[in-house]
């Protein structure tokens, strides 16, 4: 048996803030799957309320296969929820549902506050949020301990 040391860094230490951002880039590729379960949670809801045909493909990141799709739904159904109550599930994504349906006539507003939401948890300051919060170490390459 053999002991090897490493040494390893808190976010706010590490001499090559990048490197870690790098890896996380690469290989952290859940970070925002949360997100991506309330809207899903929250499709599921305002389709329950207002009845009809449900279909989607959504992703974290934009795609051109996404989509969502409404049919045949209850439209004085829809316009009775207040969106800034967060009728649905209470999450953020209830607003944007509702409001882009009722204004819009569709769900894209919800794919593209996903997307945006998406970018920045990948973006510098959202990857440094999660290192702090998380008290992620990092070895001198930046990866993950």
């Amino acid at each position: 048996m053999r002991t090897i040391e490493t040494k390893v860094w808190y976010i706010d230490e590490h001499p090559n803030k990048e490197a870690v951002y790098e890896w996380m880039r690469d290989n952290m590729h859940y970070l925002n799957e949360h997100s991506l379960e309330e809207v899903t949670n929250s499709l599921n809801a305002l389709q329950k309320i207002i009845g009809g045909e449900l279909d989607y493909r959504i992703s974290v990141y934009s795609c051109r296969g996404e989509y969502i799709s409404f049919t045949d739904y209850d439209v004085d159904k829809l316009n009775e929820l207040e969106a800034d109550f967060l009728p649905l599930t209470g999450a953020w994504c209830d607003y944007e549902l509702i409001k882009g349906m009722q204004e819009d006539g569709d769900a894209y507003r919800v794919l593209v506050a996903l997307h945006k939401d998406t970018e920045y948890v990948y973006s510098d300051e959202g990857l440094h949020e999660i290192c702090t919060a998380n008290d992620y170490e990092f070895n001198e390459k930046g990866e993950l301990v």
